[in-house]
């Protein structure tokens, strides 16, 4: 196979563990580096990405974040698409009837009320520190900037998970991309957004969709797999994600990215 650029996400996919890559990937990626793009893609902030990135010695490349919401390069912003306070306000006043927490994303800022277990959790799977005050707070401060989130994170229990996800579908499908991570949590971004339009905004004028290949796991993946020239799921995918994809590789968990990279590029 010949493709110019990988695209990867991180969890569930190239990730074998919930935070860190295997050296067996380290050594695949480096192997391809000097003749291929490698470009993580990823539901995460900025700083839950650079130390892979570094692991990985592909700092030189950008980073797709929030999944496609924040487009770096470096230092230097490429896109930035974000979710207005008001909007946010209204979804918070859903969530707080429903006794459901927020987790606001915002360039490389993460905002939560209080220190959960759900919030250790990803503490150590992104080795980034959140920064504690109300939600309430964060959204005047917002308001007050004319700002917004990257991406905002819903965390409670299955029920009060499954109701809201039922109304947020409901109320604001044509205007945010809302996923279910799992039974837990939603993750939300803006419509106008994707994996896939922020990798075609990093393709310059010679090079197309068909010389991508590109990994993933998870409905917020089906898009990007569809559309470039060879789309991979790893098997512990979504069924629906396996369904759409060119090849299915080993789980995360057993390094499957990097065995398919090792047997065919």
């Amino acid at each position: 196979m010949k493709y110019s650029i990988l695209c990867s996400d991180l969890d569930g996919t190239l990730l074998a563990t919930k935070n860190n890559v295997t050296d067996f990937a380290i050594a695949q990626i480096s192997r391809i580096a000097p003749y291929t793009k490698v470009i993580l893609v990823s539901a995460r902030m900025p700083a839950a990405m650079t130390y892979i990135q570094k692991r990985l010695c592909i700092e030189e490349q950008p980073i797709i974040c929030y999944n496609g919401a924040l487009v770096l390069d470096g230092d230097q912003v490429l896109s930035s698409t974000e979710i207005a306070a008001p909007l946010l306000q209204e979804i918070y006043d859903m969530a707080l009837a429903l006794k459901v927490k927020l987790g606001l994303y915002q360039l490389n800022n993460w905002f939560v009320e209080e220190n959960t277990a759900r919030v250790q959790k990803e503490i150590h799977h992104t080795q980034v520190t959140p920064v504690f005050q109300p939600t309430i707070e964060t959204l005047a401060q917002w308001e007050y900037g004319q700002t917004g989130a990257h991406k905002l994170m819903l965390m409670g229990t299955k029920a009060g998970i499954d109701i809201l996800y039922a109304q947020l579908t409901t109320r604001f499908a044509s205007q945010l991309h809302i996923y279910r991570s799992n039974d837990t949590l939603i993750e939300v971004a803006s419509k106008t957004i994707s994996k896939l339009t922020a990798i075609q905004l990093l393709l310059n004028a010679s090079e197309s969709l068909e010389e991508v290949v590109a990994f993933g796991d998870n409905y917020n993946d089906l898009e990007m797999l569809q559309a470039v020239g060879c789309g991979v799921a790893v098997a512990n995918a979504r069924t629906e994600v396996k369904a759409i994809a060119n090849y299915i590789t080993l789980k995360n968990t057993e390094d499957g990215v990097a065995h398919f990279i090792k047997e065919h590029l």
